[in-house]
């Protein structure tokens, strides 16, 4: 009888994942928000199956992983502008600057307010540091446009940092593993620095070029014409990319996160403004949300179904610090003398959403070292359900007014004007 209610359970829920943008599409109301809400009211109901991630901490970590890879494309897709050290200079700051400040407040208030030993807080630290490319979809940049210069700095460099920070903190991951199973020297600083930063980093991002450059050869400049994918575009290609870059890499033992996001960049820029792009974006945008909302679901019902039961105030406060206060003067902190204005910088800071890359950051260590488990749990669904929310309530009207500001300011309403008006 099991079998009959999750087909209907996802049936259900992929039709309202349809339905409801449309629905709620000026009501401070998103997806996330939703389906973690429905979630919530799912677990509560008698008779169902108990949600457990840390039972099931195989498949936990292998959903996660997949929704992931799939909006690391999306999101390397999107992104209209071409990669340079000046004109990803926010993404750089927010990358080295902003992540690891994040990282080393959480893991002190982690340790220093909850109580955590110094790996599990350093765990906490490098799993919430990233932010979601999945959930910010109101603060992100929209479908891929032909031209440079369309994209304000608000939504691009959420967008980026969202796509390259899930795959810069897993060096962190690895690093609190190494500190639960052999501790601090400095031989196991110097291996974890040598393979884990170097060796895997390398790895990921060459790897990434590699695949996104052969492949956007054979998509666009193929000589043999029934070759070029990109003439009859089809949005599953996006995919056979996704899971060959993920999958080439991890078997060279390189950081499958950051060549996807690489790879989606490099045949963006092998033809930036072939329709081809939109076609894929579509696509992966349709499959990221079916599967973000069947995710959330599972998750809320997790939360109903005690989820929560080790939730202490100090830990609760460690996630409502990093929402309200570290994230955002982090952020804001590392923007500056970038080319946005202070109030853009805030809004950056501010909307750093946390999601499903925490999820299966924790999910994995979880699987590689002995941690306090149910209390890393609690302290991360706690967090996300808080940011889904918060940021779900005032991420539309805030990022409405800053547009309505820029339009003002713009001196005139060419997109390429207003995109640059910086406030």
């Amino acid at each position: 009888m099991l079998a009959p209610v999750l087909f209907t359970l996802a049936g259900a829920s992929a039709l309202v994942a349809a339905l409801l943008p449309r629905v709620v599409d000026r009501l401070p109301v998103n997806l996330p928000m939703a389906f973690l809400g429905g979630g919530v009211l799912l677990g509560l109901v008698p008779g169902l199956p108990t949600v457990d991630p840390l039972a099931h901490g195989e498949v936990t970590k292998h959903v996660t992983e997949l929704v992931v890879i799939i909006s690391l494309m999306g999101a390397g897709l999107a992104l209209d502008r071409a990669v340079g050290w000046r004109r990803w200079a926010s993404t750089w700051r927010l990358i080295l600057i902003a992540m690891p400040l994040t990282i080393a407040l959480v893991a002190w208030a982690g340790w220093a307010l909850a109580g955590l030993p110094i790996a599990a807080a350093v765990l906490l630290g490098a799993t919430l540091a990233p932010t979601d490319p999945v959930l910010a979809s109101d603060v992100q940049v929209g479908e891929p446009a032909d031209e440079e210069g369309t994209e304000d700095e608000v939504r691009f460099a959420l967008t980026s940092e969202a796509g390259l920070n899930d795959g810069a903190a897993f060096p962190i991951v690895h690093l609190a593993v190494v500190l639960a199973t052999a501790g601090f020297s400095a031989v196991t600083m110097r291996d974890w620095f040598l393979e884990d930063v170097a060796l895997r980093g390398v790895v990921g991002v060459v790897s990434g070029i590699v695949v996104g450059w052969l492949l956007g050869r054979l998509f666009f400049h193929s000589p043999v014409p029934s070759l070029r994918l990109a003439d009859n575009a089809e949005g599953f290609t996006a995919l056979a990319v996704t899971f060959l870059a993920y999958g080439v890499t991890e078997v060279l033992h390189g950081y499958g996160f950051v060549a996807v996001f690489v790879a989606a960049c490099t045949i963006r820029a092998a033809e930036r403004s072939h329709g081809a792009h939109r076609v894929a974006h579509e696509f992966v945008e349709q499959i990221e949300r079916m599967l973000t909302s069947w995710l959330l679901l599972v998750l809320g019902a997790a939360l109903a179904d005690g989820l929560l039961d080790a939730l202490t105030w100090p830990l609760a406060l460690v996630g409502i610090l990093l929402v309200f206060v570290i994230r955002p003067l982090a952020g804001y902190l590392s923007l500056l003398r970038t080319p946005g204005g202070p109030r853009e910088r805030w809004v950056i800071g501010i909307f750093g959403v946390r999601g499903i890359g925490s999820l299966f950051y924790l999910a994995y260590a979880l699987g590689e070292a002995e941690f306090p488990g149910e209390e890393l749990w609690a302290v991360v669904g706690f967090t996300v359900a808080l940011s889904v929310f918060v940021h779900g309530f005032t991420a539309a009207p805030v990022v409405g007014a800053l547009d309505a500001a820029r339009i003002r300011k713009a001196p005139s309403r060419h997109s390429g004007d207003v995109a640059d008006t910086h406030l």
